[in-house]
């Protein structure tokens, strides 16, 4: 027979499954213990009258109370009192058998603030105790808050930018036909003092309609590399004379700061928007602080700013001394139309103008305030990349516009604003062909000879629209020029059915000096004639 199994210390035949089980019981408390004090959650043992048995040294993190001053005391004394009668019915359910759901309950921490917290536990009726495990869901919901509120900005800015498109074919009807009238007859003084008021107020709602436009994102940029020092500096040297002398100015530029590409025109209204704001909130005077700064944003600055990209980014921060604004102020800061002003003083689009510029642009926004100490906004646009050389900052001025006997095939499916347009061609002194659709510009493209000229509305029904059009009309005839327009300027024109050298856009509304310069720059553009 072979010899009985040992214990390995030279005893003879013997069972250990005592010992092994008190060792493994040993090992079981131990880790328990290590996970209930390293625990990130809040762990809580709380007897059946519901006053604290343990308390997971984590309560200081979340509650800013120490376990010693918790333990002992009933759980009613740190529970929101809103909270208190849903939490006890899921504690009578644990008690007569029914499986712990996970429940919301919120804590009130320390100094004041109500804690939410996302509960899971069970009920030992062996040991008389309840078992809870509670995560802080703080940063959660303010995570969910921040998305919301970027997706209804979002919202906001689609609905703008569609009621933008159809106000600008109406001001452009406006706008053309009061030019027209303005160059008629001039013995009546009476009536061309009222046509000049309703162009000047016309004009005025095209730039409205555009600070729409650029809340929603889709203004016409025209980005080039820049230096923001030397911006900022030119734009600091202005507003110096005009922000009036109880507003102390203070310029901070930081050496050695990347470049970026960005619409200057465009920033330079945005800064300047912000430090009129500021002025206004600083009514008794005080001090406007610009600086300029390079910044590189992380992965945990991404996830707590929805929309942000992680990278180098140039900031140009905007500090005032002045009122501050509210919680609630803050929270509805970059919404079209929302304004603390005074009725009649202010639209309520500046913030929400630059808000989308910013986003438009590539980059970021991001506001602080507090109300009786001041305002900061941060404005942060992407780091150049490359080696792209820089934009002349000292272009050739434009040449006198010269009028041309050219054809042009005009597509608007607009009946008053192809009219209006059709008359402005005619009176700029060129041959106008009219088509109320894609389909009438293409047949009309097949039997006039020659056509210099194609000017198309981008939005048009009937499944072409001006893209599509300006796609198909150069695939016939390669040398076409085309010009395309829209009160719409989301316009997509980096479409690769057209060569770059079709991409030319003016916006809806636009005078007619403007449209007489935009079709000589591509009429006299070096493509040939068809």
């Amino acid at each position: 027979m072979s010899d009985p199994p040992t214990d390995g210390r030279g005893g003879g035949a013997t069972t250990d499954r005592p010992l092994d089980s008190e060792r493994d019981r040993d090992v079981a408390r131990a880790i328990n213990q290590r996970i209930f004090e390293t625990s990130l959650d809040l762990i809580l043992v709380v007897d059946r009258q519901g006053n604290f048995i343990r308390v997971s040294p984590s309560s200081a993190a979340i509650l800013g109370y120490q376990p010693g001053e918790m333990v002992g005391r009933s759980a009613t004394a740190f529970i929101y009192t809103d909270d208190l009668e849903s939490t006890r019915r899921e504690m009578r359910l644990a008690r007569r058998g029914h499986p712990m759901r996970n429940f919301e309950c919120r804590y009130v921490h320390r100094d004041g603030r109500v804690i939410p917290l996302t509960w899971t536990g069970v009920w030992s009726g062996a040991e008389e105790q309840h078992f809870f495990i509670g995560r802080d869901m703080t940063e959660r919901i303010a995570a969910e808050d921040r998305l919301r509120r970027s997706q209804q900005l979002e919202a906001i800015g689609q609905l703008t930018g569609g009621m933008a498109h159809d106000f600008n074919n109406l001001l452009g009807i406006i706008i053309g036909n009061l030019e027209l009238l303005r160059d008629g007859p001039k013995d009546d003084v009476e009536a061309a003092e009222l046509r000049d008021e309703a162009l000047e107020a016309a004009l005025r709602g095209a730039n409205l309609i555009r600070r729409l436009l650029a809340f929603a994102r889709r203004q016409p940029l025209r980005p080039q590399r820049i230096e923001i020092n030397e911006l900022v500096a030119g734009i600091v040297t202005l507003l110096s004379r005009t922000l009036g002398e109880q507003i102390e100015m203070e310029l901070r530029l930081a050496p050695d700061l990347w470049q970026t590409v960005v619409d200057p025109a465009q920033l330079e209204a945005a800064i300047t928007n912000l430090a009129t704001n500021a002025r206004d909130a600083m009514p008794k005077g005080g001090r406007l602080t610009i600086a300029t700064g390079n910044r590189q944003l992380d992965e945990h600055y991404a996830a707590e700013h929805a929309g942000v990209s992680v990278g180098d980014y140039v900031v140009i921060e905007v500090t005032d001394t002045g009122t501050g604004m509210s919680p609630e102020t803050l929270s509805h800061a970059f919404e079209p139309f929302f304004t603390t002003k005074e009725h009649g003083k202010g639209t309520g689009l500046g913030l929400s103008m630059v808000f989308g510029f910013m986003k438009q642009s590539g980059g970021h926004i991001n506001l602080y305030s507090e109300p009786g100490k001041g305002t900061t906004f941060r404005l942060y646009l992407r780091r150049a990349e490359g080696d792209v050389a820089a934009s002349d900052a000292l272009a050739a001025a434009q040449p006198p516009v010269r009028h041309g006997g050219e054809t042009i095939v005009l597509a608007e499916d607009n009946e008053k604003m192809r009219s209006v347009v059709a008359k402005q061609l005619r009176d700029l002194g060129y041959r106008v062909l009219e088509a109320a659709d894609a389909g009438d510009a293409l047949d009309l493209l097949l039997r006039a000879q020659p056509v210099d000229l194609l000017f198309t509305d981008i939005v048009m029904p009937g499944g072409m629209d001006g893209l599509d059009l300006a796609r198909e009309a150069i695939a016939r005839y390669p040398d076409l020029k085309v010009l395309l327009t829209s009160g719409f300027p989301e316009a997509r024109l980096d479409r690769d059915e057209l060569p770059a050298r079709h991409l030319h856009l003016l916006s809806k509304p636009y005078r007619r000096q403007e449209l007489a310069r935009a079709l000589r720059d591509v009429l006299d553009s070096d493509a040939g004639r068809r």
